[in-house]
């Protein structure tokens, strides 16, 4: 018999487990013996079966880790206005104005190095409860927070809709356990980081502060209405191309601004990352698996959501292992395709490794020909689609491309698109309700 193992979610919301079995053929252990975790690695042929060797075991496991490990982003819920944040800092006063940013918190160069990462956390714990909501600095105790309810739920914890009561203000609270894990401690800082950071990027979800306890970590961010993939199960149909080119934009902005700014790569880019609010601004959210560019880039594996990964993250070339930013380009690709369609590229795989599989063997995804979508809009998401990483564009490139041009200077009224869909399917339950004649 062969062995069956645990394999984590293809990253949607439901964080329902799923299998996958290695199948008895040895021509198709044989075709992909060179595929991510079986590279370098052999197999032995007994009695028509294929038997793997313990360093196959060992590559498999160690990947199977590091998806299972990475946490998942609920996102989501109403708010009722998107107030103009900023982060202040080190003040006595329960209410004062907003102080500099302090100038000492760096990412971390070694995110292997424990002792760096207790550093890190001990730095951002000498500000754990201060936040800063429209403007003003509040010292705030977590008794001060007022659960309302939950918004989503994940591996890594949860986020929850909460009223701060010093100011009155709806926020979000991503709430995660302390497990005294190293890797989760990285992740969580790396996150506090890129988000404390980049308050100054429109197009990145605004951090208010933070909590730290001896067993939990509070990341208390602005609230925004939903994601894109809550979006699409919701309304059941495709996003316009035009919204999609005011999301292609933010999102590019972010990612780019992340590279540039902070030499970070995002690693997760996907539809339930990216945020959207009733004003019609999208942004960019969840950096616990963002990793430090060194050179332009990475070095370290961190696995992020298998749907939407890069051929050369799945299939490391041996002799240049390396991935750059280019790698989330192709996650972008993969989002829009979905987003443009109001269906995942590979819906009919029902594992992972099947989604790995045709990611490695077949041709990338397109926009179907039968839709009328324009031609730089295909042409756009073709070349985020290259399979070779040297033939896709980086940032500056993207930037440069006819489909994102357009859209940084047309009007689109991305917010009255978002309350129609909600009003028209109020509309359509409200029809829908039985009736009752007396």
């Amino acid at each position: 018999m062969l062995q069956r193992l645990k394999l984590s979610p293809i990253c949607q919301l439901s964080f329902t487990t799923v299998h996958f079995y290695f199948l008895s053929h040895v021509q198709l252990c044989q075709k992909f013996r060179n595929f991510c975790f079986f590279s370098n690695c052999s197999f032995q042929v007994l009695e028509g079966s294929a038997k793997m060797s313990d360093t196959t075991q060992k590559k498999i496991d160690e990947l199977l880790h590091r998806i299972q490990s990475t946490p998942p982003n609920p996102s989501g819920g109403l708010a009722p206005s998107r107030p103009n944040l900023s982060l202040g800092l080190n003040s006595n006063n329960s209410r004062s104005p907003v102080l500099p940013r302090p100038k000492h918190l760096n990412f971390m160069t070694k995110q292997n190095d424990n002792i760096e990462t207790e550093r890190k956390l001990k730095e951002i714990m000498k500000i754990s409860g201060d936040l800063t909501i429209d403007g003003t600095l509040y010292k705030t105790d977590i008794k001060d927070m007022v659960d309302l309810e939950e918004l989503g739920n994940g591996t890594c914890g949860h986020v929850v809709k909460m009223k701060h009561k010093p100011s009155g203000n709806i926020i979000a609270v991503k709430q995660m356990r302390r497990s005294g894990n190293s890797d989760e401690t990285k992740r969580i800082i790396m996150d506090i980081e890129v988000v404390l950071k980049s308050h100054d990027c429109k197009y990145i979800v605004q951090c208010l502060g933070c909590f730290i306890t001896e067993s939990e970590v509070w990341i208390c961010m602005e609230l925004m209405d939903t994601c894109f993939d809550k979006l699409l199960k919701r309304f059941k149909q495709p996003v316009p191309e035009e919204v999609l080119g005011k999301v292609t934009v933010a999102t590019v902005e972010a990612l780019s601004y992340l590279k540039d700014k902070h030499g970070v790569i995002h690693r997760d880019v996907k539809p339930s990352n990216i945020l959207l609010d009733m004003k019609g601004n999208v942004k960019l959210c969840d950096f616990g698996i963002s990793g430090r560019l060194v050179d332009s880039m990475a070095k370290t594996r961190s696995a992020g959501c298998a749907a939407y990964m890069a051929p050369e993250r799945i299939e490391p070339d041996p002799e240049n292992p390396d991935y750059d930013v280019r790698a989330d380009v192709w996650s972008l690709g993969i989002t829009l395709v979905e987003l443009a369609t109001g269906v995942f590229p590979y819906q009919d795989c029902k594992t992972d490794f099947e989604v790995l599989t045709k990611v490695i063997s077949q041709e990338p995804p397109q926009l179907p020909h039968d839709k009328n979508f324009s031609q730089d809009f295909r042409e756009f998401v073709l070349c985020c689609l290259k399979k070779d990483k040297k033939q896709r564009p980086k940032y500056i490139k993207l930037k440069n491309h006819p489909f994102i041009q357009k859209y940084e200077k047309e009007n689109v009224s991305v917010g009255e698109w978002y309350v129609s869909m909600i009003r028209g399917a109020e509309e359509n339950t409200n029809r829908a309700a039985p009736r009752y004649v007396a």
